[in-house]
């Protein structure tokens, strides 16, 4: 009996001695915890809130850390464009890492896979892959002159001062920026396979549907505030 009484007021006093190295001497709600790194306080050793110390994380000049080496991993003025256009992966990092006024070079690469398309969809129209070529967009660019802006341009204008659109039906403003409301993939498809008047693949007149990815706006309503969706129905 007293050995059962020996071993519980052993255990009673190792835990004791367990929470007494935890207790905050000092009252300041200091207490050294790793745990603490995450809770949004400045507490324990910390040097800013959660970060700084002996266990958070360093904390960072005005919150932002500069130092070391970034890589680009994509060019995302125009969605898709690299993606679309951009043959082999090695090609596609190295498009994504190079500098806007270097991408002059790869206006050929693009204007082979834009041809590339027309041939694939010749064959599936069981003509000549000769007798299928680009034809020249809405806006009356020829496969160069457009593989041209979509490689060496894939970058989109800040126009504080004026109207930013990746096309509102004008030739004349396209590609300054783009809205959310705006479709970029669909009018990037009509520039790619709707010729002249945009309806060339339209799915019409036995043509394959090649101008819409078939995706819209669903729900979303770009005159409200974020996230774009009405509020829900009460049923």
């Amino acid at each position: 009996m007293i050995t059962n009484k020996l071993k519980i007021f052993s255990v009673l006093l190792f835990a004791s001695l367990l929470f007494h190295q935890c207790k905050d001497d000092d009252d300041n709600g200091n207490v050294i915890d790793q745990g603490n790194c995450f809770d949004g306080i400045q507490n324990g050793d910390e040097e800013g809130i959660d970060c700084g110390g002996n266990y958070c994380p360093p904390c960072e000049e005005d919150g932002i850390n500069f130092n070391g080496t970034y890589v680009q991993e994509d060019s995302m003025g125009r969605p898709g464009i690299n993606t679309v256009f951009g043959g082999a992966n090695a090609m596609k990092n190295d498009y994504n890492v190079s500098l806007v006024s270097e991408r002059e070079s790869y206006s050929a690469l693009f204007e082979t896979s834009l041809e590339g398309y027309h041939d694939i969809y010749a064959v599936a129209l069981g003509i000549p892959v000769e007798e299928l070529n680009y034809e020249s967009n809405i806006f009356g660019w020829n496969a160069a002159k457009f593989t041209k802006i979509l490689s060496q341009y894939d970058a989109l204008q800040v126009a504080p001062n004026g109207n930013t659109t990746y096309y509102n039906g004008n030739s004349n403003l396209v590609f300054t920026g783009r809205k959310l409301s705006d479709d970029v993939i669909d009018i990037t498809l009509t520039l790619m396979f709707g010729g002249t008047n945009g309806t060339r693949f339209d799915g019409n007149n036995d043509t394959p549907q090649l101008t819409t990815d078939g995706v819209g706006s669903g729900d979303r309503d770009y005159t409200l505030s974020f996230p774009y969706l009405e509020s829900p129905l009460n049923e």
